[in-house]
């Protein structure tokens, strides 16, 4: 659905983007995540067609977005992280505005409008001016302009930034209903919202795509490797590190939380260790009693983390 190929960005001697290529796969909801600075707004704003790149190419539903922009436009829903809205407009009024900027014909407005005001939830605002509205509802209202006109594909820039937790749950449920017949591109710095909504991944750092794929690629462990949440019955957080340093089949351990008098731990085994056996034989040695053992998968923070990290390291 999407194509970017070879994309680059200069402002002036600085370089935004860096020879980025990935692709979005129709009815995809992609994750695109990078540190502040990485050139996720610049990609976004390329594709979308408010700027246009130094060189490389876009391609939107097959449409060559840097040589026909305004017809690559047309299939684009985009909600930018501060959405363009006008105060003095009520809601109806505002999104009749936007349907005449995308030219929606008279005739099928009204079901549109309210089709999207379901959606969206702000039916019962709809009469009360923009300016008056709360974060949400205006975050809500500038969701609903990015519907107008039907586009297959919707570009969203971190849309629950501010929100309180109930209204992040419920833009993730409409996120989540849009995908099925829509391709997304959901920018976010809250990985947890990832996880929950979207198919594929890419993070770019430093202007470059570090990496990209399904969201399973970057969650499962390396082969033969184990994880494991475990928590021991004391909190002295001493003791249960010298049981884990005790055992030769971890890679790795890190504390995660305290709680009711036990201390909880995330580990990784060796690959073809059986470390777990062996927390559990040294635990008994120390008179700790286990509480719970169980495994997990790789985390998407714990992927992004190490991403990041090693770019760093390398200095790109």
């Amino acid at each position: 659905m999407i194509e970017i190929r070879n994309l680059v960005k200069n402002y002036g001697s600085v370089a935004a983007l860096k020879n980025v290529s990935f692709d979005v796969r129709t009815g995809a909801i992609l994750g695109f995540l990078g540190p502040n600075g990485a050139g996720k707004s610049t990609a976004m704003n390329i594709i979308t067609g408010y700027i246009a790149p130094t060189s490389g190419d876009v391609f939107v539903d097959g449409i060559n977005a840097v040589e026909k922009s305004i017809e690559a436009r047309k299939k684009i829903g985009y909600l930018p992280e501060q959405p363009p809205l006008y105060g003095e407009m009520t809601v109806k009024e505002y999104l009749n505005f936007i349907c005449d900027l995308k030219r929606v014909p008279s005739a099928k407005r009204r079901n549109m409008l309210d089709d999207i005001m379901y959606i969206v939830k702000i039916g019962d605002v709809k009469g009360r001016l923009v300016r008056n509205l709360s974060k949400g509802y205006r975050q809500r209202v500038g969701f609903a302009q990015a519907l107008v006109g039907d586009p297959p594909i919707l570009i969203l820039d971190e849309p629950t930034v501010g929100l309180d937790p109930g209204q992040v749950v419920e833009f993730r449920k409409i996120i989540s209903n849009l995908g099925r017949n829509h391709t997304i591109i959901l920018s976010t710095h809250i990985l947890q919202e990832v996880t929950a909504v979207c198919s594929d991944v890419v993070i770019i750092n430093n202007g470059t795509v570090a990496k990209a794929g399904s969201l399973s690629d970057f969650t499962s462990a390396v082969a033969g490797e184990k994880r494991y949440v475990v928590t021991f019955d004391t909190n002295d957080k001493a003791a249960a590190e010298k049981i884990l340093g005790a055992c030769g089949g971890i890679k790795q351990f890190s504390f995660g939380r305290t709680e009711k008098g036990s201390v909880v731990y995330r580990l990784v085994t060796e690959s073809g260790s059986d470390g777990s056996r062996e927390v559990f034989f040294k635990a008994a040695e120390a008179g700790v009693a286990i509480l719970e053992m169980r495994t997990v998968e790789k985390s998407l923070e714990e992927e992004f983390v190490s991403i990041i990290t090693n770019d760093a390291h390398r200095g790109v």
